[in-house]
């Protein structure tokens, strides 16, 4: 893949230059801000790009403003936000549109290479994934607990995995049980959301995380 990389640390962006480049990736920008992000993105047309949260100059959500930009004005090029925190306000937001080529990774929970690489390849090609850990920050912050208060524990269960980007039998397989009770699972829940019936898989768990975030 071709690759926008924006990491405001220089030891941390030179690292993940060779690692994606020892992966086989062409990573044609490396940049430290948010407005060089853009600036790459416009002229390079990646992929993908890869994000941090907090870059300069103010060190608080640029990258994320960045990355909301990028998805409304390059639907294109896939977005992998990697970073050490959970932005809620903009994490919401980014996702509550169109999941399809986006991720969100929490750099202290990535333990493994070959796990990042997948994720990756996974977000590139126009998947979704999310560390269990972003999802849970934004079930937390909700005010709609009298809704979720409605789900059985297994059906928040089920519940989470599909905001983490997980198809149902994915689903099924991670909490070991067959794939027509993940389906019974996602109808109860949906019923008690009030989320429309006939909702695909990702429109359904963007309306989730939308009613959620409200």
């Amino acid at each position: 893949m071709r690759i926008v990389l924006a990491e405001d640390s220089v030891l941390l962006r030179e690292g993940l230059v060779h690692l994606l480049a020892d992966a086989g990736h062409d990573v044609v920008a490396a940049v430290g801000d948010g407005e060089a992000l853009l600036e790459a993105v416009a002229s390079q047309n990646p992929d993908l790009a890869v994000v941090d949260v907090r870059m300069p100059p103010a060190q608080t959500d640029e990258g994320l403003r960045a990355a909301l930009t990028i998805r409304e004005r390059w639907p294109g090029v896939g977005v992998l936000v990697l970073s050490q925190y959970v932005e809620k306000t903009h994490a919401a937001t980014l996702l509550g549109g169109a999941t399809e080529g986006l991720g969100y990774l929490l750099k202290d929970r990535v333990s493994e290479v070959a796990e990042f690489l997948g994720v990756l390849e996974r977000v590139g090609a126009g998947g979704a994934a999310f560390d269990p850990e972003v999802v849970r920050q934004l079930l937390a912050r909700t005010s709609h607990l009298d809704a979720l208060a409605r789900l059985s524990p297994r059906e928040r269960q089920v519940l989470e995995h599909l905001a983490q980007g997980y198809a149902n039998q994915a689903v099924a397989d991670r909490i070991h049980v067959s794939l027509s009770t993940v389906e019974k699972h996602i109808a109860s829940l949906s019923d008690k959301l009030d989320l429309p019936s006939d909702a695909g898989y990702n429109r359904r768990v963007l309306a989730i995380l939308r009613y959620l975030e409200a």
